[in-house]
C-alpha cells in the first residue's frame, strides 16, 4: 500500500478548529471621560483568568475581565488537566463539558528505544467522580469557561480591551503595604480599545495576562530562576489512528535518535507530539512544515496521513516572581510563574492559584474576613510554585543531561528500570501535577496526633468518595467548597438528630457561617430526619481515617483547615475558623 502523497503534506499548518470571535463593545468611560470604578478587575481572559471570573461569579462577586484579543488561545497549548483541576472547575459547573469532550486517561508508558521499561496507573482505586487526567485543548476549555461566565451573568467580558499601564500610588502612597486598599487605594488601570482609551480604578486586580505579562513589566517586576538551553518542538497533528488513550514517553527512540519524545492523544483526532531538538536548533527553521513533517513521519509511520494543526518551538524556563502579591495586585498563572510542560504543572498550577485566592478576596470584600487574610496568598502559593518548579526542573535535567556524570546516571537508571521497581522512581519523564499541601500555612490548626498521619492532613485538599443523598447517587466533593464546611462523621449511637440540629444552628451563627455536612452509615442515613450523606461503600470513612464523631473543618477551596478525631465543641471549631481567616483572636 502506498503512503500519503509527500507533496500534499507540504501545504503547511491547516487548523481544523473554528475560533470564536467575541464582540467588542465600546466602554461608556471612553465617551464620558470619567474614571470607572470596579471592585475586582481580571486582566487576561486565558484559562486562569476566566476560571477566576467564574469562581467569583459563583460566590456572587461581579468582575470585569479585560483582554487584548477577541478569541480564545491560539493552538492547543495546555492540554493535560489534572484530577484536582477538574474538581476545582466542577464546583463552578465547567468540568462536566470538559470531561465529556476530553480524552480520559490514567495510564502512562515509558520506553527506552522501542522497548517498554515500565508503565504506571495514576488512579489505581475506584470511587472518584473525576478521572486522573483528561487531555483537552486549551481553546475548548476557554470556550466552556466563557460560556459559563455568560450564563452566570456576573462577569463583564471586555474583548479588545488592552491594559497598557497601571498606577498603584493612588491615595495611600505605599503600594506594597499589604493593607486594606478598598477605601480609596487600589490600582488605576489605563485601557486601550479600538475606540479610544479609558481608565478603571480597581480595588483589586488579578494579573492573569500570561508569561509576557504587561502588568508585570509596567510594575518593573521580574522573574527569577533558570532558563534551559535545550529546545523542544511541540506540534499538534490531525490524523485517524488507533493509538491508545495514554501517555507515551520515549528515551532515545530510533525515530528520534539520542533525544526524547512524548505523545498524547486529544479530542477531534488531534495528537500532541513533543520532540527534544537540542540547544543548537534554530527555532525558525525547525518550525517550518518541511522540517516538521519528516520528523512526524518517522514517529507515527510513513503510511499514516496527517495534517499539521499547530507548531511551536520552545526553550523552557523554570522561574517565578519573588512575590505574587503587590498591594492590590495579585499575579496568577504564567504571569506569576512558569515551568516546562513536562508534568502538566503550568495550567494546573494556575488554576490552583485562583482556587487559593478567590475565596479569600470574596470574604474580604464581603467584610467577613480581615484584609490580613490576603497575605496568605503568598505564604501558600509561593511554596506551591517552588514545588512545581523543583519537579519541572528535575524532569528537564533528567531528559537533558548536562554532563557525563548525569548522562551515565540516566543510562544506569534506564537500564535497571525494566527489572528493578526501585529504579522506576528515579526515572523522570515529568512528575505529573498533584495538589499542593499547604503544610506550613498559618491558617491551619495543627493536629493533636490522634490521626497518626492517616487521612487528609491540615493543608491538604479534600478526598472524594461515592455517597447517597436521599437514595440518589452523589459525590462527597459535590457537598464541599465555596464556603466553610464542618464535615462530621456520625453513627446512630454517638450522635442523633437533636445534636445535628443544634450544631447546624450554632455553626450558621458564626462569621463567616459554617455549613454542616454529615456523613453516616446506611442505618442512620435511612432513619434521620436530617439530610445525611450515606457512605454506601465505606470509602468516605476510610479515606478520611474517620470514626463516629470525627470532624473536619474545610475551607472554601476544599482544603483542610483543622480536624478532630473526637467531636470538638463549637467554641473550639470557632477558634479554628478564626485562624483559617487570619482573624487576630486566633492567637
Amino acid at each position: 500500500m502506498s503512503g500519503p502523497d509527500p507533496a500534499a503534506r507540504q501545504k503547511g499548518v491547516r487548523q481544523s478548529y473554528s475560533y470564536p470571535k467575541y464582540p467588542f463593545r465600546r466602554p461608556a468611560a471612553v465617551d464620558s471621560g470619567t474614571v470607572e470604578h470596579q471592585r475586582v478587575v481580571i486582566v487576561g481572559a486565558g484559562s486562569v483568568g476566566l476560571a477566576a471570573a467564574v469562581e467569583f461569579a459563583c460566590l456572587g462577586i461581579e468582575t470585569v475581565v479585560l483582554d487584548d484579543d477577541d478569541t480564545v488561545s491560539a493552538g492547543s497549548r495546555a492540554i493535560c488537566w489534572s484530577k484536582r483541576t477538574l474538581e476545582v472547575l466542577d464546583r463552578s459547573g465547567v468540568a462536566e463539558p470538559m470531561v465529556d469532550k476530553g480524552v480520559i486517561w490514567r495510564q502512562g508508558r515509558v520506553y527506552r528505544g522501542e522497548r517498554e521499561i515500565y508503565n504506571f496507573d495514576l488512579l489505581p482505586e475506584a470511587g472518584h467522580k473525576m478521572p486522573a487526567f483528561i487531555n483537552l485543548q486549551q481553546y475548548h476549555t476557554e470556550e466552556y469557561l466563557v460560556d459559563r461566565a455568560v450564563t452566570l451573568g456576573k462577569t463583564d467580558l471586555r474583548w479588545r480591551n488592552a491594559v497598557v499601564d497601571i498606577d498603584l500610588d493612588l491615595d495611600d502612597g505605599d503600594p506594597d503595604d499589604g493593607g486594606d486598599l478598598q477605601g480609596g487605594g487600589g490600582a488605576l488601570l489605563t485601557v486601550d480599545t479600538p475606540d479610544g482609551r479609558y481608565q478603571i480604578r480597581a480595588d483589586y486586580v488579578l494579573a492573569a495576562d500570561g508569561v509576557r505579562s504587561t502588568l508585570r513589566r509596567a510594575m518593573g517586576l521580574e522573574f527569577q530562576g533558570r532558563t534551559f538551553e535545550e529546545r523542544f518542538l511541540i506540534t499538534d497533528i490531525r490524523m485517524n489512528a488507533d493509538f491508545p488513550m495514554e501517555r507515551r514517553f520515549w528515551f532515545e527512540p530510533s525515530f528520534h535518535a539520542g533525544q526524547s519524545a512524548l505523545l498524547h492523544r486529544q479530542p477531534d483526532n488531534i495528537y500532541r507530539i513533543d520532540l527534544q531538538l537540542g540547544p543548537d536548533a534554530d527555532p525558525v527553521e525547525e518550525s517550518k512544515p518541511e522540517r516538521v513533517i519528516p520528523r512526524v513521519c518517522k514517529m507515527v509511520g510513513e503510511d499514516l496521513d496527517f495534517d499539521l494543526e499547530w507548531i511551536s518551538v520552545y526553550t523552557f524556563t523554570c522561574r517565578r516572581m519573588e512575590r505574587f502579591r503587590h498591594g492590590p495586585v495579585f499575579f496568577v498563572g504564567d504571569a506569576a510563574h512558569v515551568v516546562s510542560p513536562f508534568g502538566a504543572r503550568g495550567g494546573n498550577g494556575g488554576i490552583q492559584d485562583i482556587d487559593n485566592l478567590v475565596w479569600k478576596l470574596a470574604l474580604v470584600l464581603g467584610g467577613e474576613a480581615p484584609a490580613a487574610l490576603l497575605d496568605s496568598y503568598d505564604a501558600e502559593r509561593l511554596p506551591a510554585a517552588d514545588e512545581n518548579i523543583l519537579n519541572s526542573a528535575r524532569s528537564t535535567d533528567f531528559m537533558t543531561p548536562k554532563n557525563q556524570v548525569s548522562a551515565d546516571f540516566r543510562r544506569a537508571v534506564l537500564s535497571l528500570a525494566e527489572r528493578a521497581p526501585f529504579a522506576r522512581t528515579l526515572v523522570n519523564s515529568g512528575r505529573l501535577s498533584l495538589p499542593h499541601v499547604y503544610a506550613a500555612t498559618a491558617l491551619s490548626t495543627g493536629d493533636d496526633d490522634a490521626f497518626a498521619g492517616d487521612g487528609p492532613v491540615p493543608g491538604a485538599s479534600a478526598l472524594d468518595a461515592p455517597v447517597l443523598l436521599n437514595g440518589a447517587q452523589s459525590w462527597l466533593l459535590n457537598h464541599l467548597g465555596q464556603r466553610f464546611v464542618a464535615l462530621c462523621f456520625v453513627d446512630p449511637e454517638a450522635l442523633g438528630d437533636d445534636w445535628i440540629k443544634a450544631w447546624s444552628k450554632a455553626l450558621a451563627s458564626l462569621t463567616p457561617s459554617v455549613d454542616l455536612v454529615v456523613v453516616g452509615r446506611s442505618d442512620i442515613a435511612s432513619r434521620s430526619s436530617i439530610a445525611i450523606l450515606d457512605d454506601i461503600s465505606g470509602q468516605a470513612f476510610a479515606r478520611w481515617a474517620a470514626k463516629p464523631g470525627s470532624v473536619y473543618l474545610l475551607r472554601p477551596d476544599q482544603h483542610v483547615a483543622a480536624r478532630w478525631l473526637e467531636a470538638p465543641t463549637v467554641s473550639v471549631l470557632a477558634a479554628a475558623l478564626a485562624r483559617a481567616i487570619a482573624r487576630k483572636e486566633a492567637g
